[in-house]
C-alpha cells in the first residue's frame, strides 16, 4: 500500500482558486488509480476526482466539472487538484485515495479506495 499526505487546504473567497497536493510514499506508485474525496459537516464522504496510474484517463463529478482539474506527477509521485471558480458549496475536507484498478469495479466507488490521507480543509467564503 502507499502512504499518502495532502497539503494546500485553506481559506479562500468564493470565485478563487486553491491547488491541492497529495504526496505518496511506497512502491509502485504508477499501478494505483489515484482520486480526491470530500466530506463536508453532516455529509457523507463524496467522490470528486480520479486519474489512472498512467494519467491518460480522468473523471470528474458533474459539480466540479469545468473548475476543477486532476493531474499527476510520476516523478515526484504525486497527484494535484486543481480548483478554480470555488463556491461556498465546494466547503469540505478534502482526501487523496489510492486504488489498485479492478476490471468490473466502479472508479468513483470509494469502498474501493484501500488507502487515504488524512485530509486537508477546505473552505470557502461567500
Amino acid at each position: 500500500q502507499v502512504q499518502l499526505v495532502e497539503s494546500g487546504g485553506g481559506l479562500v473567497q468564493a470565485g478563487g482558486s486553491l491547488r491541492l497536493s497529495c504526496a505518496a510514499s511506497g512502491r509502485a506508485f504508477n499501478d494505483y488509480t489515484m482520486g480526491w474525496f470530500r466530506q463536508a459537516p453532516g455529509k457523507e464522504r463524496e467522490f470528486v476526482a480520479a486519474i489512472t496510474g498512467s494519467g491518460n484517463t480522468t473523471w470528474v463529478t458533474d459539480s466540479v466539472k469545468g473548475r476543477f482539474t486532476i493531474s499527476r506527477d510520476s516523478a515526484k509521485n504525486t497527484v494535484h487538484l486543481q480548483m478554480n471558480s470555488l463556491k461556498p458549496e465546494d466547503t469540505a475536507v478534502y482526501y487523496c485515495a489510492a486504488r489498485r484498478p479492478v476490471t468490473g469495479t466502479n472508479t468513483r466507488d470509494i469502498r474501493t479506495y484501500r488507502s487515504w490521507g488524512q485530509g486537508t480543509q477546505v473552505t470557502v467564503s461567500s
